[in-house]
């Protein structure tokens, strides 16, 4: 990833074997060479040497997952859960604070983190996110951080986290490159999505509707500073019927009236195509950097989609101001339930985000909606 090539080229094979190098560097990868960082994990092991290697959270308490000094990186997080609640993957939220701020630069429901939009647990296996079984939540973005970097998880629901089990890998450096940036993640979610018409049937007129500046798209993330975005993950409930998707995606890099960047649909975003199979042959999938891993019930009313995009390839750099938005159906005319989470890196920890819904607003519940192929009640 861009501005990160010296954190983790020790973990690339092949990545000491460069072209142009010497002899002797091009015989060995990197992993088989000496590396210059102190391994490190902190985790929820039982502090008595016994084996209740987890924490339990009450009702909305928080407890401290991670605190260090740095130079540093995180490397790998891991986590598991078991808690009374059903909804604990929107319950539980992840905060990550960098170099003392007091406001978080990643606040995320612990499911949504993972690419578990819905809260429900799906196997999956991706670059940078999987869960695994069963029920083990893995994030493999590097995190660098100067000064101390510091996580928590709270509980926001009404019941009992009976166990919570932490394992973070990170490595602590004598200094990081120049160009290390800060990682971020931030929800978001419109339920339901406000939709331009209810002509969805059709998934809209094409020759009629419009949508040339993305003044009404969903918004992932809005940020300011010099960066690049790694992502996102949706999920979307269905409250109508017929094919949820085709909308653009629009990025807005350094100028807040023009999108630089517009796509083909959101299926083509996600790198699939053709609805995913469509309403009875749709068929979820995962991939490196892309993929649907859950698909329920699809182009009908109450359809569950997990859907994930890695820039891992190409990362959407940004100098001084970045808004990533979709169109929820074409040219917005869809009224679904959205929740998402925008993954980037930028120069600066930046903090300025909008409030968090409460843990009972982010739980998925069909919406009732207006016009014809609308939820009923």
């Amino acid at each position: 990833m861009a501005g990160m090539a010296g954190l983790t080229a020790m973990a690339q094979p092949g990545a000491g074997a460069q072209a142009g190098g010497t002899g002797e560097e091009r015989i060995l990868p990197a992993y088989a060479r000496a590396q210059n960082y102190r391994s490190l994990k902190q985790s929820s092991y039982d502090r008595t040497g016994g084996n209740a290697d987890r924490w339990p959270i009450k009702p909305g308490e928080t407890i401290e997952i991670f605190n260090a000094a740095g130079p540093g990186v995180i490397t790998h997080m891991w986590f598991t859960i078991a808690a009374a609640s059903g909804n604990h993957l929107k319950e539980v939220v992840l905060r990550i604070y960098w170099d003392g701020n007091a406001k978080p630069s990643v606040e995320v429901p612990a499911g949504d983190f993972f690419g578990l939009n819905l809260g429900q647990y799906i196997l999956y296996q991706s670059a940078y996110m999987n869960c695994s079984p069963v029920k083990a939540l893995n994030c493999y973005f590097a995190m660098p951080f100067k000064r101390r970097a510091r996580m928590t998880a709270t509980n926001e629901g009404k019941q009992d986290v009976n166990a919570f089990y932490s394992n973070i890998d990170y490595q602590l450096v004598p200094a990081l490159p120049e160009d290390a940036l800060y990682f971020h993640a931030q929800y978001r979610q419109s339920t339901p999505t406000a939709a331009t018409t209810n002509e969805w049937a059709s998934n809209g007129d094409a020759n009629r509707l419009k949508n040339p500046d993305g003044k009404l798209n969903y918004v992932f993330a809005e940020t300011r500073g010099r960066g690049h975005l790694m992502g996102v993950t949706l999920g979307v409930l269905q409250n109508q019927e017929f094919w949820m998707g085709e909308g653009d995606e629009m990025i807005f890099i350094d100028d807040e009236s023009t999108p630089a960047i517009v796509g083909t649909g959101s299926e083509d975003y996600f790198c699939g195509a053709w609805d995913y199979g469509g309403r009875d042959a749709a068929v979820p999938f995962g991939y490196l950097y892309n993929g649907s891993h859950m698909i329920t019930n699809a182009e009908r009313t109450g359809g569950r989609y997990c859907q994930y995009r890695w820039h891992g390839d190409n990362p959407v750099t940004f100098n001084r101001y970045m808004k990533m938005t979709m169109e929820h159906g074409h040219a917005n005319h869809r009224a679904d339930n959205w929740y998402s989470v925008c993954y980037w890196y930028q120069t600066q920890p930046y903090t300025d985000f909008p409030g968090l819904p409460p843990a009972e607003a982010r739980i998925p519940v069909m919406k009732s909606v207006e016009g014809p192929g609308a939820a009923r009640p």
